[in-house]
């Protein structure tokens, strides 16, 4: 119970909602305050950059329920939205404000609503 607590207490002053349990590679950087949201379930590779008003969560339906796997390196643009079970390949850039809910591969950029890959440029520079 006082964890709880205390992780309810870190989400109201951080704005930032991180439960326990999602798994985190190492030097996972959040570079601004506020508005992130990741799902308890949801892993995230090494060297992973995620931006402002970021959501990974759950969607889908059946079978395809379920929550994100992101790769090493990947980069994650301010309000971005990367729902559903889909594998985010490393080196990956997600633009600001682009709805993922399909794989991206490793080494790409994608951007939109729905985001779209528009180049195969990685994340290296952005990390």
């Amino acid at each position: 119970m006082p964890c709880l607590v205390f992780q309810k207490w870190i989400e109201i002053v951080t704005g930032i909602s991180l439960p326990y349990s999602a798994v985190l590679g190492e030097r996972f950087y959040i570079g601004h305050f506020g508005g992130i949201i990741i799902n308890a379930n949801a892993v995230i590779g090494d060297n992973c950059n995620i931006s402002q008003g970021v959501t990974i969560g759950v969607s889908g339906l059946k079978e395809k329920r379920g929550v994100p796997t992101i790769g090493n390196n990947v980069y994650v643009g301010a309000n971005a939205v990367i729902v559903g079970k889909i594998n985010i390949g490393d080196g990956a850039v997600i633009g600001a404000n682009s709805l993922v809910t399909k794989d991206v591969l490793s080494h790409t950029t994608v951007l939109g609503v729905p985001a779209i890959k528009i180049n195969d440029h990685s994340s290296k520079g952005y990390i």
